[in-house]
């Protein structure tokens, strides 16, 4: 069983910084991606940000040029910084893992969420 464990959520006033972190831990073999999800209230759950193992990133067109993902893959650890927020950036947060379970065997694995709220 694999656990994802966030920190770092809270209240923001627009224009301030935060930053996630989500630890995973448990029985695997390795980490493929990391990533980061959002869902605000009545919306669907958007892709924020992910990393892969090697490194290579990718952002929401939303998020691009304030949000950083980065990774420890020695600590199983990804985070997002999060700078010059919005109160549109307003959600819960979700990390994600594409983890590799067994030889051949992947499975996604997901966080409890935690809750960004960015005020005006």
């Amino acid at each position: 069983q694999v656990q994802l464990v966030e920190s770092g959520g809270g209240l923001a006033q627009a224009g301030a910084s935060l930053r996630l972190s989500c630890a995973a831990s448990g029985s695997f073999v390795s980490i493929n991606i990391m990533g980061w999800y959002r869902q605000a209230p009545g919306k669907q759950r958007e892709l924020v940000a992910f990393i892969s193992r090697g490194g290579s990133t990718n952002y929401a067109d939303s998020v691009k040029g304030r949000f950083t993902i980065s990774g420890d893959n020695a600590k199983n650890t990804v985070y997002l910084q999060m700078n010059s927020l919005k109160p549109e950036d307003t959600a819960v947060y979700y990390c994600q893992a594409d983890v590799v379970v067994a030889f051949i065997m992947n499975r996604d694995y997901w966080g409890q969420g935690t809750q960004v709220t960015v005020s005006s």
